[in-house]
């Protein structure tokens, strides 16, 4: 556990160091080619939340369709298949979000 960690904690400190060294290159990139740049993080955004909601729809579904048959199978046990059905919808759908906050960010 401590070895993953050190190794965790190396590669986030290089990933960081590194960031200002690429930022300043694009930015040079950027002056020369802004009249002609096609906007590549509006098309890679648009693939990301058009893949995240479909994707998330579908494991939506999927749930839904799991705690409909569990409570055909235990009519009982419907208190805590909803409550765990909502808990589970409440995350797929963050994550969605989530990808929404970052195509926002990259545009």
């Amino acid at each position: 556990m401590k070895r993953f960690l050190l190794f965790s904690v190396t590669v986030a400190a290089v990933l960081f160091a590194v960031q200002p060294a690429l930022a300043q290159e694009a930015a040079t990139h950027a002056a020369e080619a802004a009249p002609a740049a096609i906007p590549y993080g509006a098309i890679a955004g648009a693939l990301a939340m058009g893949f995240a909601a479909a994707f998330g729809a579908i494991g939506q579904g999927k749930a839904v369709m799991a705690a409909c048959e569990g409570t055909a199978r235990n009519p009982g046990a419907t208190g805590s298949i909803r409550t765990t059905l909502l808990i589970g919808l409440a995350f797929i759908e963050s994550l969605v979000l989530y990808v929404l906050v970052i195509v926002f960010v990259i545009k």
